[in-house]
């Protein structure tokens, strides 16, 4: 049975963000708030979990999954990033996207796109997920929270608990969240290419859709 923390969409309580944080290193499977709707994630290296999370997503393992990251330097640790893409991530994070970079020896290789060594990641503009990570040290793995057949993510709290309390081990409440998951932009070609249109605007981007 997943337990449920109610956290201050504004002011996290540090007790409660301590303790899922906690759970994560322990193997726990996590539900928590973004600004594109709730995602389900769990600590980089358990691959107990993620294999929890690709049953619960009805996805297998070529569906690749986001590093969510706390600020730009994390960031770069995982994703090598020139000079033209550092500006552009600068200028639209935190956000609504999720940005495909070229990955550095400090992912693992099962994470990875398995022909391009590619992978994807974001920062979020949600207080409590930006606390989680910041108490946490580390990116998390994370997908969002759509259910197989589904062609939307799960925004109710109260239809989250009732459909996952015994898949997940934590639910987390943040207050309202975005509807509509994160615009995806490929930066490893010469210019940037749109792979999802999400909640994230493109407009001022001038990229191309694939």
């Amino acid at each position: 049975m997943a337990q449920f923390f109610s956290i201050h969409p504004d002011n996290p309580q540090p007790r409660l963000i301590k303790q899922a944080a906690e759970m994560l290193r322990n193997g726990a499977v996590i539900v928590y708030p973004t600004d594109s709707g709730y995602a389900v994630g769990c600590h980089l290296d358990d691959k107990d979990a993620v294999q929890r999370i690709r049953q619960i997503r009805g996805v297998d393992d070529k569906h690749l999954m986001t590093l969510v990251c706390r600020d730009l330097s994390e960031l770069a640790k995982y994703a090598r990033v020139d000079n033209s893409q550092f500006r552009l991530l600068k200028n639209n994070t935190p956000g609504s996207y999720t940005f495909i970079l070229e990955a550095t020896k400090e992912v693992p290789r099962r994470l990875q796109h398995p022909k391009r060594s590619t992978v994807g990641l974001r920062i979020p503009d949600h207080p409590v997920a930006l606390a989680l990570l910041e108490e946490l040290n580390e990116p998390l793995l994370s997908s969002t929270l759509i259910l197989p057949d589904e062609e939307l993510p799960l925004t109710d709290v109260d239809e989250i608990r009732e459909r996952l309390e015994k898949l997940v081990d934590v639910v987390i409440e943040g207050g309202m969240v975005g509807l509509e998951p994160t615009t995806v932009i490929d930066l490893t070609a010469a210019a940037p290419v749109l792979v999802r249109k999400g909640k994230g605007e493109t407009a001022h981007l001038g990229i191309e859709e694939e």
